[in-house]
């Protein structure tokens, strides 16, 4: 027989999602028989699956000692380096400037190098984390951008941080600003786009369309041209939905690809500038909380502004028209 206080950054979860994260080693179908068995109760009394956690909670575990891992100090996020570009850190959040080129999390291509093993990597160092110490809880990111997109990214450094900033998200109560280079001068210098857009998952892309069918999603973009030369447009994005690739996809489908995008773009133009990633970057970041926002109410009305842009060089001050 063991037991497991429920911490603060355990709190609120229900009792499966805990069990799943604490115990990865652990089947889910015996968890569902150890919980209905009494082989697992909470607070010495029979549970459910569904039963919420709170902080100071006492779980009781007669289960095998095979799922209690061992702890270790080797850590794969200990192999990250910890260069982050700070634009913001506090004891609840951190807002970086994601360079284009990192990813934002491990995928199939991951040797021991993203943001977030960068940020737990940072985190670790300060004595702000410690898997030893940790339930199920780790630091985590609250939004994310392509590999080869930069930008500000939201990091949360506590559980309570992570599902205000999710809910947020969610509700669009934190404003997303992006900087882009489109090919080709804009008729209009301020619109507001909508179509559909359907994702083939086999490809990894994206295709926009004028009509909506059983497969498609609607996507709305902001824009606003501030700059114009040769034959090229820097434009202010605001999306005001969050689908994949959809300033890429959405830009190229009214003739105004991205510069250096290899995907949506045009390859003989981005050989030709000799651009390595597509010219698009989430620049501007704004907390408008509408509602109870707990212990981050301190960031409504906050403004951040990533501290460069590297491809805005391309325009000279003269250059914009707004």
């Amino acid at each position: 027989m063991r037991q497991i206080e429920i911490t603060a950054n355990d709190g609120g979860q229900r009792l499966d999602k805990f069990l799943s994260k604490r115990f990865k080693n652990m089947p889910q179908s015996l968890m569902y028989k150890y919980i209905r068995t009494k082989y697992i109760k909470l607070n010495g009394k029979r549970c459910e699956i569904s039963s919420r956690l709170k902080a100071g909670d006492i779980l009781t575990l007669y289960i095998k000692d095979e799922f209690f891992q061992s702890t270790t100090d080797e850590y794969d996020f200990m192999k990250a380096p910890i260069k982050l570009d700070i634009v913001y850190e506090d004891e609840n959040i951190m807002l970086l400037n994601k360079k284009p080129g990192l990813l934002v999390h491990p995928d199939e291509t991951y040797h021991f190098d993203s943001l977030i093993a960068r940020v737990q990597h940072y985190l670790y160092d300060k004595g702000e984390y410690d898997p030893r110490k940790e339930n199920s809880f780790a630091p985590a990111l609250v939004n994310r951008i392509d590999r080869n997109t930069g930008g500000i990214v939201i990091a949360a450094k506590n559980s309570e941080s992570l599902r205000i900033l999710n809910q947020k998200v969610k509700n669009r109560e934190i404003e997303k600003l992006y900087l882009c280079i489109a090919v080709g001068i804009f008729k209009k210098k301020e619109a507001l786009l909508t179509d559909y857009l359907e994702k083939n998952e086999q490809k990894n892309k994206v295709y926009i369309s004028k009509r909506p069918t059983d497969n498609t999603k609607t996507i709305k973009t902001k824009y606003k041209v501030l700059a114009e030369k040769n034959n090229f447009s820097l434009v202010e994005v605001d999306l005001l939905t969050g689908r994949t690739h959809q300033i890429r996809a959405h830009f190229a489908h009214i003739g105004h690809p991205l510069l250096g995008d290899g995907k949506y773009g045009r390859n003989e133009i981005n050989r030709k500038m000799g651009y390595k990633y597509q010219a698009l970057y989430s620049y501007k970041l704004k907390f408008s909380f509408k509602s109870d926002s707990g212990i981050l109410q301190y960031l409504n009305e906050k403004v951040f502004t990533a501290p460069e842009v590297w491809f805005t060089s391309y325009f000279s001050e003269g250059d914009y028209i707004i």
